[in-house]
């Protein structure tokens, strides 16, 4: 059971309300609302300067809110910041370590200032070095440690007081293929037992883990779905890619004269006779067989014809594109 605190009864787990963030007459956050609920598993998207880490910095209690109400499990951020600060792990992009201590030796000095009762700070400094792949490094000096390595002791060091809530920005920033994947694993597992707020620009990450996704742009939330869902605002949610030996403005005319067809795009020069196409379709509309007609009616030599999907990564920009 994660936390090791009583909770008062609440809806959502993060509640946020009309949330405003201002510095120097600068509007970093205007006004935004959301929820996530008990055990969800949620990316936070933005493009750099969006507003998102300073939305997860005033969540985690480390700016305060300007405008606007934040409950974190039935907590007021402002009124009650000792009891929301017990229930949240936060893991900052840059996380800040004692760089002279070493591994084990700070994990049970963090645990110490979070409270951890005195007899379970070894269990839990244990079990949080063995979830995060520590247990080689647990006695050299944290300055020794590459920057992979530190960002696995500031993980842990978010986890070491078994929080109802986990707030992670950027947590897998300077790993290796393989440490990301560990730390999707391990993510995928905290989120059987606690709440995750998570951002990343590894958005391949995001569809793989999370089960709802935010996207904030210019301080505002500009939209609150599934990756699912939002890879469908994608142009139709997908496209056809043609591969045929014939003149690229004689195959564009064609395509684009279909019923369904929203746009097309010329992919590859067609020097050697060959052209190269992707085609946007209409949401929820089909149009591979309508357009292998076109081939076959116009004898062209077809070389591909293949759905290819839209990607997270396609519907971020086009929420966030000027």
């Amino acid at each position: 059971m994660a936390g090791n605190f009583p909770l008062p009864f609440f809806r959502y787990m993060i509640e946020v309300e009309n949330l405003s963030k201002t510095y120097s007459g600068f509007r970093a956050v205007q006004g935004i609302s959301f929820h996530v609920d008990k055990g969800e598993i949620v990316g936070f998207l933005g493009p750099n300067g969006a507003g998102k880490s300073t939305t997860m910095k005033v969540l985690a209690g480390y700016l305060p809110p300007t405008d606007g109400k934040i409950r974190i499990a039935g907590y007021d951020v402002v009124t009650d910041s000792i009891e929301v600060r017990k229930r949240i792990g936060y893991m900052p992009e840059n996380v800040p370590l004692y760089t002279d201590m070493r591994v084990t030796e700070f994990l049970r000095f963090r645990a110490e200032l979070k409270k951890v009762a005195r007899r379970k700070i070894k269990e839990r400094v244990e079990q949080v070095k063995e979830r995060t792949s520590l247990k080689d490094v647990e006695n050299k000096i944290i300055g020794t440690l590459s920057k992979g390595y530190r960002q696995r002791v500031g993980l842990a060091d978010a986890m070491v007081h078994d929080p109802d809530l986990l707030i992670l920005d950027e947590p897998t920033i300077g790993l290796d293929p393989n440490q990301i994947r560990a730390v999707r694993d391990l993510i995928k597992d905290l989120g059987k037992h606690h709440t995750i707020l998570l951002s990343t620009h590894i958005l391949s990450e995001v569809e793989l883990t999370c089960s709802r996704v935010l996207v904030i742009n210019r301080g505002r939330i500009e939209a609150s779905d599934t990756p699912a869902n939002l890879t469908k605002l994608v142009r139709g949610g997908g496209s056809i890619l043609l591969e045929v030996k014939a003149s690229g403005a004689d195959v564009v005319a064609q395509m684009k004269a279909l019923p369904d067809v929203e746009d097309v795009e010329v992919l590859l020069p067609g020097d050697d006779g060959w052209s190269h196409v992707k085609i946007f379709a209409k949401p929820g509309v089909d149009i591979r067989e309508k357009v292998y007609d076109v081939v076959r009616k116009n004898n062209w030599l077809l070389r591909e014809l293949a759905r290819v999907k839209a990607t997270l990564e396609e519907a971020f920009v086009e929420l966030t594109q000027e």
